[in-house]
């Protein structure tokens, strides 16, 4: 004697996966977007600090000019000295904040034809912060360049 089973029902089919070829295709377009994103995050960051570091220099305590814009500018040009590579993917990615940041500072430095300027020479708070962000970034640059390369990570194994 045999007794009927109950109906069992089968487990749901997992939805089928995109092929390789189009996840591949989209990593990569989804990686060279956050790495733009990064580059401009990078440059808008330059601006930002360039911008606080000239307001900053002409910060006066007790009617005595205080040179942290200087600090700022050494603190704030590492820190978009890292993250520049790093969120871009390619060493000379450092030059993106470098040359923006150096690009404004003499802008503000260059006198209108009116006769306004950013920094004025008897200033020494603004040369200082100038010379410190400019030697910041050299010096940043120099410690990417020797740096050995990273070794590049395993191609994932091909699904056949």
């Amino acid at each position: 004697m045999t007794l009927p089973s109950p109906a069992m029902s089968a487990p749901p089919e997992p939805s089928p996966e995109p092929p390789p070829a189009e996840r591949s295709a989209l990593l990569a377009a989804v990686d060279l977007a956050l790495r733009i994103v990064g580059g401009v995050v990078a440059v808008v960051g330059a601006v930002v600090t360039a911008v606080l570091e000239l307001i900053l220099s002409t910060l006066r305590v007790g009617g005595v000019l205080v040179g942290l814009s200087a600090l700022l500018a050494v603190v704030a040009n590492v820190a978009l000295s890292w993250f520049a590579p790093r969120a871009v993917g390619h060493r000379w990615a450092l030059a993106l904040p470098a040359v923006v940041w150096f690009g404004l500072m003499v802008v503000a430095a260059g006198g209108t034809a009116e006769g306004d300027i950013l920094l004025a020479s008897d200033n020494w708070v603004g040369l200082a912060m100038i010379f410190a962000g400019s030697v910041t970034f050299a010096v940043m640059g120099f410690r990417l360049i020797i740096a050995p390369r990273r070794a590049e990570p395993p191609a994932p194994p091909a699904d056949g």
